[in-house]
């Protein structure tokens, strides 16, 4: 099973730093740079719950296209066995071209997830690691660099993954307080 993901547009600008202090004491700010052009990138990305191992790409657009090379790039990364993605309602997602590419690989289904329950996409919470890793602190002049950085972060996270687990852990059991109370 995949949750796949996208964001975009992605500019090539300056990003904010990652959330934390200073040595200092104070909250690390920098400069923002914002600006609108014709230069952006849309990033998809697919999360393997089992094992969180994801998979990334950078399209110039968001449109049957892109999706349709995640899917691609999904495929290649689990060659055996039935896959099941879960997704949002994107026309996209449901166009005639993605009809058709999914008629052609039977063993890749999607399963939409119901209207403003995006809750339920466990893809969010990984989303939010690959932007910090790629993203944050980062000066970028191109599509070409973002999609870069994308990849090395990718990279970099699939060597630490670990399977994803839907909610909170459970609290730390309190074994020093019974210890204690058993040797009184």
């Amino acid at each position: 099973m995949a949750c796949p993901v996208q964001t975009g547009p992605v500019i090539p600008r300056t990003f904010a730093p990652a959330p934390g202090w200073s040595p200092d004491g104070h909250r690390i700010t920098a400069p923002l740079t914002y600006s609108r052009g014709s230069d952006k990138t849309w990033v998809y990305g697919a999360l393997r719950v089992r094992d969180g191992t994801e998979v990334t790409c950078c399209a110039p657009a968001r449109n049957s296209d892109g999706w349709i090379g995640l899917l691609g790039q999904v495929a290649r990364a689990n060659p055996r066995g039935q896959i099941r993605i879960v997704t949002d309602n994107l026309s996209s997602h449901t166009s005639v071209a993605v009809r058709g590419w999914l008629a052609r690989h039977r063993r890749i289904r999607q399963v939409f997830i119901p209207r403003s329950a995006c809750w339920l996409n466990m893809a969010e919470g990984w989303w939010r690691l690959l932007r910090r890793a790629a993203f944050a602190g980062q000066t970028f002049a191109d599509a070409a660099e973002i999609a870069s950085a994308v990849q090395t972060a990718t990279a970099q996270l699939n060597t630490r993954a670990t399977p994803w687990v839907w909610g909170r852990p459970p609290p730390p059991t309190r074994t020093l307080r019974r210890r204690f109370v058993y040797l009184l």
